[in-house]
């Protein structure tokens, strides 16, 4: 017993030292679970550091398997494919390992990771192992720039990084996002700036994080059968703001961010930055007659506001979450001293991405909108808020979440809904209780899952139906509130499905009118 106290000892001591690239990496044991995008940049920088690595990850197929070949060519231990790869805690060459790294999504109840948990094995996930490395000897350290929240966050970091980009920073946006952020700190380039969405899954397994800002753009119900409660889904939320050292920003029109904020360890001198889209308060960003303004980052502000922007700079279509998301972008850059231009230029230059509050198509005055990114409810609610006569394609898989607080709030601004997904029974309970008197078209789903209508069938019936009811002055948002992986591979799958099946509508339109 007390080999192995000392053995845990010894471990928690390396890996306390283990803060830098340049720190002695070297034959350190380590298990990656994952082998997917953040899972493979772990494992590859492990490596190179030269750590001793082995890689586990449930499935084989085409893809999982070349990238464990590759990965066995550059100098992995083991990679270890299939579901019993998965079922217990791997020996590296005969020892137990001293860390394991895991990619976000896996739950901290899976055999590995509960395994590594009674062996007191540290468990850090991509981010922490970013963050140890992030200090480099001979390059600048960039600035972390941290974004979280249930909605808004990939829009976040893009207004941020074009933000910066426009005051002259090399500034990327990773994590989450898409680009590991092991991978932009291997590049070749001087960062000044990494703006860095993190999921509550990436956030539960961070500990050492301190970035220069940190924001809790929002926070709603949502992934409460990973985390197992709403409460722990808030408290690994809040983790984003521990040790933050210039500015901790809150959503002020959301008491549960300016508590976290209010509770959270802060480096001393940090100060609380909260932004509204309504009126701002001193040390707050705010709008006022359409423009977007500053209270919080300039000498004067008991008295004045520095404007930023103006709302018309966000494009055709501005619903009020988008002007909180641009706001929590410019307090994040402000941080680091981007003046008030860079912040107009860097939301002028800005592309959304697809899939988020998109129009697709105005026909016969009915305007269709794809928000496939809506997959919850808080994010569907302000999809919704935008539009005043709405008939809402919807539906999929829930995640555990509940719907009547959306109905409800919505209820009068809703034309018809047309559900799809293989089981929304969750929604369309809740649309009877509290919209009893909207129709509700549901796309029948199949009933086995030999009989059941790929993806792309799914959608153009969906809006077959949505075409039947709508008319002028009618918007057809596609604002699901739930998952896609019951009848569609990503959500940007079914967002293109809905495209596709609305350009066909234009098509077959046009064609009638010859």
């Amino acid at each position: 017993m007390t080999g192995s106290r000392d053995s845990v000892e010894r471990r928690r001591e390396r890996l306390a030292a283990l803060t830098s690239w340049d720190a002695d990496w070297a034959g350190l044991r380590v298990v990656v679970t994952g082998i997917g995008i953040s899972g493979f940049a772990a494992a590859d920088t492990l490596i190179e550091l030269g750590a001793s690595v082995v890689v586990v990850d449930g499935s084989v197929t085409e893809r999982t398997q070349a990238q464990a070949e590759t990965l066995r060519i550059v100098g992995a231990v083991d990679v270890l494919l299939g579901p019993e790869a998965v079922q217990t805690l791997p020996l590296i060459e005969g020892e137990l390992p001293d860390l394991v790294v895991t990619s976000p999504g896996w739950r901290p109840d899976q055999a590995v990771l509960a395994g590594a948990g009674r062996k007191h094995i540290p468990v850090w996930g991509d981010v922490e192992l970013a963050w140890r490395v992030r200090s480099r000897r001979g390059k600048k350290t960039a600035a972390w720039l941290a974004v979280t929240g249930t909605n808004g966050k990939t829009t976040t970091v893009g207004m941020a990084e074009s933000m910066l980009r426009a005051g002259g920073l090399k500034a990327v946006a990773v994590g989450n996002v898409g680009t590991p952020i092991l991978d932009a700190l291997r590049e070749p380039v001087e960062y000044d700036a990494f703006v860095v969405e993190l999921s509550s899954f990436q956030l539960h397994w961070a500990e050492s994080l301190s970035p220069v800002a940190s924001v809790v753009l929002n926070v709603a119900e949502d992934h409460v059968d990973w985390h197992g409660s709403y409460e722990s889904y808030l408290a690994d939320k809040a983790k984003i703001y521990r040790n933050t050292q210039k500015a901790a920003v809150y959503n002020a029109e959301q008491i549960e961010t300016e508590r976290m904020v209010e509770e959270a360890d802060v480096v001393e001198g940090c100060r609380a930055i909260g932004f509204t889209t309504r009126t701002p308060g001193l040390s707050m960003l705010g709008v006022v007659d359409g423009l977007l303004v500053d209270r919080a980052y300039i000498p004067e502000r008991k008295d004045h506001a520095a404007e930023l922007a103006s709302v018309a700079d966000l494009g055709e279509i501005a619903p009020r979450h988008m002007v909180a998301n641009a706001l929590a972008a410019a307090a994040l850059v402000r941080a680091i001293g981007v003046e008030p231009v860079a912040v107009r230029e860097g939301l002028r230059s800005y592309l959304p991405g697809d899939h988020r509050i998109q129009p697709v198509a105005t026909i016969d005055g009915v305007v269709w909108v794809n928000d496939s990114k809506a997959t919850n409810p808080h994010a569907a609610s302000a999809s919704l808020a935008a539009f005043d006569s709405v008939v809402w394609i919807a539906g999929g898989l829930s995640k555990g979440v509940t719907y009547d607080e959306l109905v409800a709030r919505h209820s009068a601004r809703l034309k018809t809904v047309v559900l799809i997904g293989v089981d929304s029974s969750d929604l369309e309970g809740a649309l009877r209780r509290h919209a009893p008197n909207v129709p509700v078209i549901r796309v029948d789903p199949g009933e086995t899952e030999e009989d059941r209508p790929d993806g792309a069938s799914i959608m153009a019936r969906a809006v077959e139906h949505a075409a039947e009811t709508a008319g002028t002055g009618d918007t057809v948002l596609m604002a699901p509130a739930a998952a896609s992986m019951d009848q569609f591979a990503s959500y940007a799958q079914r967002g293109t499905a809905f495209i596709d099946a609305v350009h066909r509508l234009v098509e077959g339109k046009a064609q009638s009118k010859e």
